[in-house]
């Protein structure tokens, strides 16, 4: 009877298991195509907000790859992650050097790459636990191994959040600057990268001291990547 219910069991677990793994291919070879028009952070965060009793206006509006701003791409490879069209998802030279800061007394800094950024934004919640980092690495994974590398830039600037229900390059642009995406130029596109680790603390159009110095050393890293020529490497 035992062993039954254990076979029974497993079954379960093997069925539940293989449809996840084909739900997820299909999902993500679909979104290799289809125009993404929102994320589970988006979600997460108009729950968030009816659990606080609050309205929380989304904005948001996709731009296809040749509508963004070159400067923005490539200032937001500058600041989050320089080693984007060299990677296969993780960069592990850079998790080890955040390792070997926190074990000598420094803070616990992020090493997320783009790739694992666009999976946690589109596929899953934020916070902080190991069953999210395992699905996050899962769909990182998988994109990067159906995915193009601009691909998955061309939907991590379209799903990111920028501030308080502000989510993508086009709707930031235009709530920061009143501009379009394509418009930015390399001041705007640095000082919106430099938000990026707070989004919803830090105001790209009226930059603290902090923002500003991050986004003079963003721009000096675009120039040091070689400038927009630096996106044929993707």
């Amino acid at each position: 009877m035992r062993r039954e219910w254990l076979l029974r069991a497993w079954r379960v677990l093997w069925r539940t298991l293989l449809g996840f793994v084909v739900c997820s291919l299909v999902l993500v070879l679909l979104l290799r195509v289809v125009p993404v028009f929102g994320s589970m952070v988006m979600v997460e965060r108009k729950v968030q907000s009816w659990i606080a009793g609050e309205s929380l206006d989304i904005r948001h509006q996709w731009q296809p790859w040749e509508h963004l701003s070159d400067r923005a791409k490539l200032a937001v490879i500058a600041a989050e992650d320089q080693r984007f069209p060299l990677h296969h998802g993780f960069d592990l030279g850079e998790m080890r050097r955040a390792w070997e800061a926190s074990r000598n007394g420094g803070r616990l800094r992020g090493a997320s790459t783009i790739s694992q950024q666009t999976a946690k934004n589109l596929f899953l919640w934020t916070g902080r636990s190991w069953v999210r980092k395992g699905f996050e690495a899962w769909f990182t994974l998988l994109m990067e191994a159906l995915w193009p590398k601009q691909r998955i830039l061309e939907v991590y600037l379209n799903i990111v959040e920028w501030d308080n229900g502000v989510f993508g390059l086009e709707a930031a642009s235009r709530h920061y600057f009143g501009v379009s995406a394509g418009e930015l130029n390399d001041v705007q596109a640095s000082r919106l990268a430099a938000i990026l680790p707070d989004p919803r603390g830090r105001d790209a159009a009226r930059p603290s001291p902090n923002v500003e110095r991050r986004s003079v050393w963003i721009r000096q890293q675009m120039r040091n990547l070689g400038g927009t020529t630096y996106l044929d490497r993707l």
